[in-house]
C-alpha cells in the first residue's frame, strides 16, 4: 500500500519560514520523481516544486527563488523549505510521487499552510 504522509504545515507570519516533509512508503522511492502542488480556495492547483529521481529541480513561476525542494532517498522523504513566505502562499500543499514510465502518480492527503499576521 502506497502512502505519502505530509507534515510541517501550520500558521506562520509573513516573512517567516516553514519546512514541509513528505514521507513515502510502499514505493521504490529512489525511482520516483517527487514534488509539491498547492491549491488555494477558489484557485486552480499549481505546481510548487518538482525534483526528479536524479535530483534535477524545477519550480513554479510564483516561487521566485524562495523555496527549495530536496530529497533524502535513505529516509524516503522529500522536503520543501519555504522562506520569505507571503500571504499569497496560503494554500493546501500536496505531495506527489510519480513515474512517467509506468504512468503512475500517487498523492498525499495535503497539509495546510497559512501565512498571516
Amino acid at each position: 500500500q502506497v502512502q505519502l504522509v505530509e507534515s510541517g504545515g501550520g500558521l506562520v507570519q509573513p516573512g517567516g519560514s516553514l519546512r514541509l516533509s513528505c514521507a513515502a512508503s510502499g514505493i521504490s522511492f529512489s525511482l520516483y520523481a517527487m514534488g509539491w502542488y498547492r491549491q488555494a480556495p477558489g484557485k486552480e492547483r499549481e505546481l510548487v516544486a518538482h525534483i526528479t529521481n536524479l535530483s534535477s529541480r524545477k519550480y513554479g513561476d510564483s516561487i521566485e527563488g524562495r523555496f527549495t525542494i530536496s530529497r533524502d532517498n535513505a529516509k524516503n522523504t522529500v522536503y520543501l523549505q519555504m522562506n520569505s513566505l507571503k500571504p499569497e502562499d496560503t494554500a493546501v500543499y500536496y505531495c506527489y510521487a510519480g513515474r512517467t514510465t509506468i504512468k503512475v502518480t500517487y498523492w498525499g492527503q495535503g497539509t495546510q499552510v497559512t501565512v498571516s499576521s
